[in-house]
């Protein structure tokens, strides 16, 4: 098939959708499908590889990394129509995945949509009434989907959420798959990490790997590290990757008496976040806003245990008590959670036993998410939107 991505980010910038955009473009090519992509450019960023059309874009106000592209293209018009997709898939209902959609109805193909974000809980970054706009956003999001031909979500939990919206249209799981062989092949004991923040042996590591934005909901993590620290003073949280909240965070650190003991060591190349991955003891992860939480079947494929926050797509990716625990977050009595999520952590941390059964189980777990698996179900979706496709146009 020839299958034409249409996404509002792309590299150079780093995010959980890039993730998946990559994944899949290489296991489909590799299964024998055309990809092309349409997503924004970036300043002094050079493309290596082929098939990517780039639209002229601004950096966003709120995020300087993030570029907004400018969905006005001649040349992407006659770029289209050239390459003549089977399929149009895009991953964002806004700028280039509204452009996607006409291009769909133009050509007369069918439009699969994947709902990588809860769009409502970042409404932090836009300059409204929040309450105003998630309400804009839902319903700005439930008419997208509605208006598409398949919806691939990467967790059940995001399915019914969307049916909650109102949306109507058929929805397929399929997760954003792991490449296993970067993490069963690579020889590494995790020393990189241990001799570049000067990490003794005997430290314990907890280790965070993602954006540093609100939406991560760190600052909880900190304070549940404080109350860790107290007790397990041997012990170290690492966070891998940047983002705006960077400042913030280590001003909070210092509030609370514990910016010794913390690692900013800012965005790595995957490599590198493999590295920290077989560095550390215990990954750990507050975020309530995930879809699916990429870091997490990674952290499992390195037999990380997890202990994180019980929410839409992480409660999928962590079976509790059996790779790692989930915390439910107690509405309106943080500093019981932040208790609770401490205690978790104390006592992986106490009992090795228990740490070696939960890093076992956690990479036989990890095996579902291989990434050709994911890629032969997303073929599947796309096999499915060209039968709705057909049965619309019959009117059957």
């Amino acid at each position: 098939m020839k299958i034409a991505f249409f996404s509002d980010s792309y590299r150079p910038y780093t995010s959980g959708v890039v993730i998946s955009l990559e994944t899949f473009k290489k296991e489909l090519t590799a299964l024998g499908h055309n990809i092309h992509l349409f997503v924004p450019s970036y300043p002094n960023y050079r493309d290596k590889e082929e098939n990517i059309f780039r639209f002229k874009a601004f950096p966003a106000p709120t995020n300087p990394d993030f570029t907004i592209a400018l969905p006005l293209s001649r040349r992407a018009k006659s770029v289209i129509r050239s390459f003549q997709p089977d399929i149009i898939h895009v991953h964002s209902p806004f700028m280039l995945g509204k452009l996607g959609a006409s291009y769909a109805r133009q050509l007369n193909v069918p439009l699969v949509f994947t709902f990588h974000t809860l769009y409502e809980e970042y409404v932090h970054y836009v300059p409204l009434a929040p309450k105003i706009a998630k309400n804009t956003t839902r319903y700005f999001c439930r008419n997208f989907c509605n208006k598409c031909d398949l919806i691939i979500v990467p967790t059940t939990e995001i399915g019914n959420y969307l049916k909650g919206l109102g949306v109507t249209i058929p929805v397929k799981k399929v997760p954003t798959g792991l490449n296993m062989e970067e993490f069963t092949q690579i020889k590494t004991n995790g020393s990189w990490l241990r001799k570049s923040y000067d990490l003794g042996a005997e430290e314990k590591v907890l280790l965070f790997v993602g954006r540093l934005g609100q939406e991560k909901n760190l600052p909880f993590l900190l304070h549940a590290y404080k109350e860790v620290q107290e007790e397990f003073p041997l012990t170290s949280l690492v966070l891998v990757g940047g983002g705006p909240e960077e400042k913030n965070l280590k001003y909070l650190a210092k509030q609370l008496g514990i910016a010794s003991k913390l690692v900013f060591t800012g965005a790595l190349p995957k490599e590198k976040v493999i590295e920290c991955y077989y560095a550390a003891d215990l990954f750990v992860f507050a975020s309530v806003t995930e879809t699916q939480g990429l870091v997490l079947p990674e952290a499992k494929a390195a037999g990380l245990p997890i202990i994180a926050l019980s929410a839409y797509g992480v409660k999928e990716m962590v079976v509790d008590g059996e790779d790692g625990f989930l915390i439910t977050p107690r509405l309106n009595r943080e500093k019981e959670t932040i208790a609770e999520f401490a205690a978790k952590i104390k006592l992986v941390l106490g009992q090795d036993e228990l740490r070696n059964i939960l890093c076992k189980q956690a990479k036989i777990n990890a095996a579902q998410y291989s990434i050709r698996n994911c890629a032969l179900s997303l073929e599947e979706g796309y096999k499915l939107a060209q039968e709705i496709k057909i049965k619309k146009m019959s009117g059957t």
